[in-house]
């Protein structure tokens, strides 16, 4: 079918328009190298990025950005305080926790405003709901963030935080798993929801944790400590021109799309197109309407870090307006309204 040559025109001028702030003095200069680790294998929550790569736009901002996938926020968030990348994506509370045991890091944006944990289950397998897990099986990577934030979740539910047993699986292995009976509980981030629907409809079980009062910011880009101190224009550079990466994908998702399925084999057209739609949903709240696309609300983050501080032995007070910052983030840049 022939395409629509105005509608490819408007897209040209679109992103054109979006990248123009970046083309400038920066990008005659010698370009910084960047290690920007993900959170897990590269999906639709991550195209922005690989839209500003095909673009040229970290480019023009006069970054080498390099894109690794990651094994995990735990792992992701070690690797940023390490300082074996400068840069990456984790889970909020997983950072803070980090923090809170000595880990040198600090969140500069969020991309969840809202928690995707879910823990997902088949009916039929005889569990109705969260007090149901205990004698089950919960599978998913070592690093997965829903591993790490385990016991507030029990808590909250008012079962033992040492009552399941946790199998290690990989991500793709987790509907295969679950559909085999190999484990009982899988978790997954919302955006996957429409994948497992359409695979086990009707009998799918499934718990989201923002709909039990646990909905602490969720993925952010998380910057190394000494990195932050040192190189703040790297910071800055790289921040906004991913808010405006995130803004244009909203706008129209169709060249962030082609530029992930073009970096990356084997993703279903389907499944990440579905999963775009519910990210959206999920990086929408008060706050990045209205401040800025990406923005952290201070008294929700109060919130995230009492809860890392009281449901955690070990974690140790820190200065939490050390532990994130809105200071990088262009405030003409909003998340579109529902």
């Amino acid at each position: 079918m022939p395409r629509d040559r105005s509608a490819l025109s408007r897209r040209g001028v679109l992103l054109a328009g979006l990248a123009a702030p970046f083309i400038g003095a920066r990008s005659a200069q010698a370009r910084e190298r960047v290690t920007f680790v993900l959170n897990w294998t590269a999906a639709a929550d991550h195209c922005p990025y690989f839209l500003a790569k095909a673009q040229g736009w970290y480019e023009q901002a006069g970054l080498d950005v390099t894109i690794e996938a990651g094994r995990g926020s735990g792992a992701s968030a070690q690797r940023i305080a390490a300082g074996t990348a400068q840069l990456g994506i984790a889970d909020m509370p997983t950072a803070l926790l980090a923090r809170s045991r000595g880990g040198n890091l600090a969140a500069v944006m969020t991309v969840y405003a809202n928690s995707p944990q879910t823990f997902y289950w088949l009916r039929s397998n005889g569990i109705s709901g969260p007090r149901d897990f205990p004698g089950r099986s919960i599978g998913n990577p070592p690093g997965d963030a829903a591993r790490v934030m385990w016991p507030v979740f029990a808590r909250r539910v008012r079962i033992e935080p040492n009552s399941v047993r946790f199998v290690n699986i990989a991500p793709p292995a987790k509907i295969p798993s679950l559909k085999n009976k190999i484990i009982d509980i899988t978790t997954d981030f919302w955006n996957e929801h429409d994948l497992k629907l359409r695979e086990f409809g009707p009998d799918l079980g499934f718990q989201r944790w923002s709909e039990i009062g646990l909905n602490t910011y969720g993925n952010s880009i998380i910057a190394n400590g000494d990195v932050l101190a040192k190189q703040p224009e790297m910071v800055k550079a790289f921040v906004q021109v991913s808010q405006r990466a995130f803004a244009a994908t909203v706008a129209d998702p169709e060249p962030a799309l082609r530029a992930l399925f073009a970096a990356v084999s084997g993703l279903d057209d389907w499944t990440q197109r579905r999963q775009w739609e519910r990210v959206q949903e999920l990086m929408r709240d008060p706050t990045t309407t209205s401040v800025a696309l990406g923005a952290f609300d201070a008294t929700r983050m109060k919130a995230d870090y009492d809860l890392i501080q009281s449901q955690f032995e070990g974690a140790q007070p820190f200065d939490l307006e050390k532990a994130y910052t809105n200071a990088f983030l262009d405030t003409g840049i909003k998340m579109k309204t529902a």
